[in-house]
């Protein structure tokens, strides 16, 4: 009843924009630290102003990435190499985990301010997971995953979180290398095979492709439903109760 393989006995999930609506959060946060930084860059410098495109540019280059792994990959993009700096840095400092920290503190403030809505047809999808026995993680490269689960109010349906802090604490490559949720598999105590991806990042549906889990799901929320078959979605739904028989 759950649109998944035989033989998958676990879900790992991804957070934001499988579960909850908080890529679009991300999205805006993303847009409001690139567009000041390339604002205040460009004022000092003369270089041309190319504005964060918060649909295409946060796909291609932020999307299911660690947050300083996202900042280099947008700078490079245009071309703009800064030295990494330290995770201590200020948001006001011009290196990558500056920038990374200056979008942390946007949108924690912008959580704080509106709140985390989950996806309803995720929470039915969850239930049903509970409900059928499989075992059950989320997996997001995001530092803010316990927080936002909470303000959510679906933590207590997942088993094991493997978020940022994990991955840092655990020397776990970001997606799309497979490592954070070949970890989810092994703190639910599944085989990679028995496991279902949930991803509507691209690199995050890249990182379930390289695993070779059981089966990798694919989220579009935002059209790119092509992109993630491509990238290595064996299905893809616009939401997970498409997934669900009673639906």
């Amino acid at each position: 009843m759950l649109g998944l393989p035989d033989g998958v006995r676990a879900c790992l999930f991804d957070l934001d924009g499988v579960l909850t609506e908080t890529a679009k959060v991300h999205a805006a946060a993303w847009k409001q630290m690139f567009d000041g930084y390339l604002q205040e860059r460009a004022k000092r410098t003369g270089e041309p102003l190319e504005p964060f495109d918060a649909r295409d540019d946060y796909d291609e280059y932020v999307d299911g990435k660690p947050r300083y792994d996202g900042v280099r990959s947008f700078l490079a993009a245009r071309g703009i190499d800064l030295p990494h700096g330290s995770p201590d840095d200020p948001p006001d400092r011009e290196t990558i985990c500056g920038l990374g920290n200056r979008k942390n503190e946007i949108v924690l403030r912008l959580i704080r301010k509106d709140g985390v809505d989950p996806y309803p047809g995720s929470v039915r999808y969850l239930k049903a997971a509970v409900d059928a026995g499989l075992r059950r993680a989320v997996v997001s490269s995001s530092t803010n995953c316990k927080d936002v689960l909470e303000a959510a109010g679906i933590e207590d349906y997942l088993e094991e979180r493997i978020d940022g802090i994990v991955a840092e604490r655990e020397h776990l490559r970001g997606k799309p290398a497979p490592d954070t949720y070949l970890a989810g598999a092994r703190a639910l105590g599944v085989e990679r095979g028995e496991a279902a991806v949930f991803e509507d990042a691209l690199a995050g549906v890249e990182a379930g492709r390289a695993g070779s889990f059981g089966f990798v799901v694919g989220v579009d929320r935002v059209g790119q439903a092509d992109a993630l078959r491509a990238h290595g979605a064996e299905a893809v739904v616009g939401d997970l109760a498409e997934l669900l028989d009673d639906k």
